[in-house]
């Protein structure tokens, strides 16, 4: 950053650190890119990123950066709030177009209906069957309180272990190399794994509840 850089990568917090301590100057900027923009927007980035654009950009002013907003899904909200970082003239690219429930068609999709109760037994049958003994799976849950659990139930017949928010960066690093060298079989994660990662070889993906 001090001997001069053309392009900067970074998270929103991180970012506002490097202002607020004077290591960082965006006043000339000529580019900004908001990544995943549904969640760059969302109630816990948005006022950091506000703040962030507030010292790039000039209000009416004809110099702004060029904005670009990438995102997966856009509500109509994420439309409205853009809408503040965009010129008049801006243009919208819709890459999906009406196709919006296209999946995979080498993908199998099964709904299972099942008691809480007696999720960790069918969901290590549900494994056997689907994964084996030596494929991958990751399971989704919502909290991490059912990730730990399940991770640890007897119901389980693979070795399995959890990964959230509460778990260390330097711990969860180890638990993702563990699962992509076949160390163990089956990841228990919350959202904390939805996004980002490259794991290969995954044979089964296993959503405990209707994702939100």
């Amino acid at each position: 950053l001090k001997s001069g850089i053309d392009i900067l990568v970074g998270t929103p917090g991180r970012i506002k650190d490097h202002i607020q301590n004077s290591k960082l100057e965006l006043s000339s900027i000529k580019h900004v890119v908001l990544d995943e923009v549904d969640h760059m927007l969302d109630m816990g980035f948005a006022d950091q990123v506000e703040e962030i654009l507030g010292f790039a950009y000039k209000k009416g002013s004809e110099n702004n950066p060029q904005t670009l907003l990438f995102s997966a899904t856009c509500p109509r909200w994420v439309y409205d709030v853009a809408k503040k970082y965009m010129k008049d003239e801006y243009e919208q690219i819709d890459l999906i177009g009406k196709k919006t429930q296209r999946t995979a068609t080498t993908v199998e999709h099964l709904a299972i209906q099942c008691r809480s109760s007696q999720r960790a037994g069918v969901l290590g049958d549900i494994i056997q069957v689907y994964s084996g003994s030596h494929g991958r799976t990751i399971v989704f849950c919502e909290t991490k309180k059912e990730a730990n659990e399940l991770a640890m139930s007897t119901s389980l017949k693979q070795d399995a272990q959890s990964l959230h928010g509460d778990i260390p960066q330097k711990q969860r690093e180890i638990t993702l190399k563990g699962f992509r060298n076949g160390v163990f079989e089956v990841l228990i994660a919350t959202n904390v794994a939805a996004r980002g990662l490259d794991i290969p070889e995954v044979d089964l993906v296993i959503q405990c509840s209707p994702p939100k």
